[in-house]
């Protein structure tokens, strides 16, 4: 019987036409897992890279190491080992060797997550832990995984591949050490640990961008840069932080906007205002001036009349008293 056929029975994911199968290609399963070990050791590479005091930088790295380990171990447990096992001949060793290394993993994983990264053992831990991976995926990589691709076909890996994709999504982002790791109670288990982890990473992160928004507007309030904070924990919930962070920076910007919009108004009325008032005064003062000037050549004309009309009435009298004078003269 054909292994492939056995594996019909566990994975879904083939369309019937007219008697033939129609296969959708997908990544394979093997192609998935070596993708996720190649993540791993580039995350490992930047920590062996980063500085001795380079704490922040290292606790992030380690969060992502933190996640991307316990979904990869959670897949392999609930997917690729029940699966192997039962249709791969020489492969049970292999996987129960592979849930203890996962076990050892996941316990240091669990010490890992509130460890604080100046703490003299933080390193160590770190260490360790990426000696076991690293031991682990050769073992994988070199025994492992060429016995499953001997055996199964192209379709029963791809088949494969498709529900461990489907399995990452719902996928536990913490360790659990203490949790069943093969069927049934791990998948019943680590579907449930998935969703609660999920929801704890949204809090979490909700949690994070929430502090980080209340420090932006004290440096907004006091004129200060913005802290340099990175959130820590899963992509989700640094993802979320983020979310948080710039909505909260959005609605501040919009305030600020609001209220520099309403200054700028203020400012200009009230310069609009002052301008009008002087312009007013101005115009006053130059009706005032030109009105006394006028009223200063009106009087000077006024005056130059009346002092010819005088200086003519004058010297009329003085003419008819003079012929007054002479006409008397003339009668005696």
């Amino acid at each position: 019987m054909s292994r492939c056929v056995s594996l019909d029975t566990i994975l879904v994911g083939r369309v019937e036409t007219n008697g033939y199968r129609v296969v959708v290609s997908h990544m394979d399963a093997i192609t998935l897992l070596r993708n996720d070990h190649k993540t791993v050791e580039q995350l490992f590479k930047r920590f062996e890279k980063a500085g001795d005091r380079a704490y922040a930088e290292k606790r992030e790295i380690v969060d992502r190491i933190i996640e991307e380990l316990s979904v990869h171990a959670a897949v392999e447990e609930q997917v690729f080992y029940p699966v192997t096992r039962a249709t791969v001949p020489e492969t049970e060793d292999i996987a129960l060797e592979s849930l203890e290394e996962h076990h050892i993993v996941k316990w240091l994983l669990s010490e890992l997550v509130d460890l604080d990264p100046k703490h003299e053992r933080f390193d160590a831990k770190v260490t360790v832990l990426m000696e076991n991976v690293r031991h682990h995926v050769e073992e994988e990589q070199d025994e492992f995984f060429p016995k499953v691709r001997n055996e199964l076909s192209r379709t029963a890996l791809a088949d494969l591949g498709q529900a461990m994709a489907d399995a990452k999504k719902s996928a536990p982002t913490h360790p659990h050490p203490r949790s069943p790791d093969v069927p049934p109670g791990n998948a019943v288990v680590g579907a449930i640990a998935g969703v609660v982890d999920r929801v704890s990473d949204n809090i979490s992160g909700i949690a994070q961008g929430g502090v980080t928004a209340v420090q932006d507007l004290i440096a907004r309030v006091t004129n200060n840069d913005k802290p340099k904070v990175s959130p820590t924990g899963s992509t989700v919930a640094r993802t979320q932080a983020k979310k948080v962070r710039n909505a909260a920076s959005a609605a501040t910007d919009g305030v600020q906007e609001t209220a520099r919009s309403v200054k700028s108004g203020a400012t200009k009325t009230a310069k609009s205002a002052a301008s009008g008032a002087k312009a007013t005064a101005t115009s006053a003062k130059k009706s005032a001036g030109t009105t006394k000037s006028t009223a200063k050549r009106a009087a000077t004309t006024t005056g130059r009349t009346a002092k010819a009309a005088t200086k003519r009435t004058a010297t009329t009298a003085k003419r008819a008293a003079k012929k007054t004078a002479a006409s008397a003269k003339r009668a005696r």
